[in-house]
């Protein structure tokens, strides 16, 4: 017979948790998130500055951190990164693939360079760290979330190959749902929508008529945070969430801009 759940079944006490993109936004705000609810960290993102204040207030908070600057995208720096993960804290519980990006431009805009830097940032890069970390699990098993989006579930004009590549970890996410199975790892997403941070601020700028389109489908008057999407990923990251696997949590109460929410005659929040 099973014990009922209880309190401390959400703590990640001691646990080693890997955030990539943990400089800012939803990366910053789920590094701290763990790092309360009792888990060491090793971060890593291309912004040092704002790295080493994630690093900085993660030790307030009375945990250990691995800090490091660099690029997903660069299989040799996450291979170096991991080894120092390693080496410190000798295994890894959770990983956090956040880091990642975008840019709004048609379709037949995009030339090949840009094709392939989106590629790299938003599905290879989650390639590298999945492959590094796994090992690092061993037979305790662990946690996977991947950092995806709700354009992984819907047309996504402007962002045709960012969408696409969110969709493509989407897949993967469920196909490794079954294969690490075995070796007691679950696989999950959390899509967000449009979430105030320093990185979609600009994406919401780029294109206007991704609020118009948004506001049909949101039930939630009212804004997500990047907490609430840290709130999804400890909940995944944890044994409360011990049988959930292959799934997506979609963070998409409320789209933001500039002029805030209002309403229509019909009553529909829009932007």
């Amino acid at each position: 017979m099973s014990s009922p759940i209880a309190p401390e079944d959400a703590l990640l006490t001691d646990r080693v948790a890997v955030v990539t993109g943990a400089a800012q936004g939803i990366g910053r705000a789920t590094a701290l998130a763990l790092a309360r609810f009792g888990a060491h960290l090793a971060v890593c993102d291309r912004k040092a500055e704002g790295l080493a204040s994630t690093a900085a207030e993660v030790e307030r908070v009375g945990r250990q951190v691995v800090s490091a600057e660099l690029d997903v995208r660069d299989p040799d720096a996450v291979a170096a990164f991991l080894e120092q993960v390693e080496a410190d804290f000798g295994h890894v519980d959770v990983l956090v693939n956040n880091a990642g990006g975008g840019f709004w431009a048609p379709f037949l805009d995009v030339t090949p360079k840009g094709q392939d830097a989106l590629v790299r940032e938003n599905f290879t890069s989650v390639t590298h760290l999945i492959r590094g970390c796994v090992p690092l699990m061993g037979e305790r098993g662990g946690s996977i979330v991947n950092v995806t989006s709700v354009e992984a579930h819907r047309a996504g004009p402007g962002f045709g190959i960012y969408s696409a590549m969110k969709a493509a970890v989407e897949n993967l996410t469920k196909t490794l749902a079954l294969e690490l199975a075995e070796r007691r790892i679950r696989v999950n997403c959390v899509a967000p929508d449009m979430i105030p941070t320093p990185g979609d601020e600009g994406l919401a700028e780029a294109s206007a008529a991704m609020s118009e389109r948004s506001w049909s489908a949101q039930p939630w008057p009212i804004e997500a945070t990047a907490d609430d999407c840290a709130a999804a990923i400890v909940f995944l990251a944890g044994d409360l969430a011990r049988f959930v696997t292959g799934s997506t949590v979609h963070v998409d109460g409320g789209t933001f801009a500039a002029g805030g929410w209002k309403q229509r005659p019909d009553q529909t929040w829009v932007l």
